[in-house]
């Protein structure tokens, strides 16, 4: 049986103010969020962008997502996971200032912020996953612990996984940063010398006392390390060094997994929302903005594969184009062929269109 997809088609260039009433709409008359009960806290992931000029999803249909939350007595948040890279957002503090200053405060979104992985990125939850990977996935614990989960992700090439949308979002966007690390890593960690101020936090944090205080830098035994990624989590030094060398396929198919690892414990409270509007080369992750296609709307789906899938096909469709053609000439549909790989959703879907 096909998936049911819903798609609410905009104009170029998108006007928010009237595409955030229509998506209200159809909200509303198709029942979307019925799935939410009352004092459910309402996890709502998206992703707050690095910079002004990217295409991030703007505050007003978040705003507009949490009244109707509220509507259904849930109680709706705000959330996020810290990156593995340093920057602006690789600590809780420096991301909510972050997201403030990007426009997502109360002020308007009407909802609080709360960082799904804590302060540093390491509160997690391990859940067990019948992958061909993984049997178990670390994820943010606040995901887990949430009770429905509201994934509003933005379509946008990739240099690593071709593209991102809800399923990038979910195993990605919502992993602990030992999960982004299983995700990325294939290596252990070493220590670069140069940059390490022997402050002994790693020593300290260091869960098998892998970890000493050399002359010069802290020291890692490999023999006993176990690639926890926990010094990479404290260390505010980029002293930390991994081998990020996973492939294509490897990575997406990994990001496939950890994101059925989210869906398995939200099953019947899960809905994504995607957005193919300001669409550009690379993700949002990054400053800079080059659009590979005209805005097309919104795809709505409980089913994150099928979603993906259909963004996909709209993209490609409405372009005349292969996506990597449009981004990054490399492969990029592992992550949906893999999803029917190992039974996790269904990317057959039926597109509604709703005008």
């Amino acid at each position: 049986m096909k998936q049911k997809v819903y798609f609410i088609p905009v104009t170029t260039p998108v006007d928010d103010a009237s595409a955030c009433a229509r998506l209200r709409h159809v909200i509303e008359s198709h029942r979307l969020l019925d799935f939410i009960a009352e004092r459910d806290m309402v996890a709502i992931k998206t992703h707050f962008g690095e910079g002004g000029k990217t295409g991030h999803i703007q505050p007003s249909y978040l705003k507009m997502l949490g009244e109707l939350v509220r509507g259904k007595k849930g109680s709706p948040f705000l959330t996020e996971t810290q990156t593995l890279y340093k920057g602006n957002r690789a600590d809780a503090v420096s991301h909510l200032n972050h997201a403030h200053a990007q426009g997502y405060g109360r002020e308007n979104t009407g909802m609080p912020i709360i960082m799904a992985d804590g302060l540093y990125g390491d509160e997690e939850v391990e859940v067990a996953l019948p992958g061909k990977i993984y049997q178990s996935v670390k994820l943010a614990s606040i995901i887990v612990k949430a009770g429905a989960l509201i994934m509003v992700s933005h379509f946008t090439g990739h240099l690593a996984a071709g593209f991102g949308c809800a399923l990038k979002n979910m195993g990605m966007g919502c992993s602990s940063r030992k999960g982004k690390m299983n995700q990325h890593s294939t290596a252990k960690p070493k220590i670069k010398v140069k940059a390490c101020t022997r402050c002994g936090l790693c020593v300290q944090w260091c869960p098998e006392s892998a970890i000493t205080m050399g002359e010069e830098s802290a020291v890692i035994d490999s023999a006993v390390c176990i690639g926890c990624g926990q010094c990479l989590a404290v260390c505010q030094f980029d002293a930390v060094a991994y081998n990020w060398g996973a492939t294509y396929e490897q990575l997406q198919k990994k990001v496939t997994e950890h994101a059925w690892g989210v869906a398995r414990g939200k099953k019947d409270k899960l809905i994504c929302f995607n957005f193919l509007i300001r669409m550009s080369k690379d993700c949002d992750c990054m400053t800079s903005f080059d659009p590979i296609v005209p805005d097309i709307g919104v795809v709505i789906s409980a089913d994150p594969v099928a979603a993906d899938a259909a963004s996909l096909d709209l993209v490609e469709n409405r372009a005349g184009k292969k996506l990597s053609q449009l981004a990054y000439d490399i492969p990029y549909r592992f992550q949906i062929d893999y999803a029917r790989e190992i039974g996790f959703g269904n990317p057959d879907y039926e597109l509604l269109t709703v005008s």
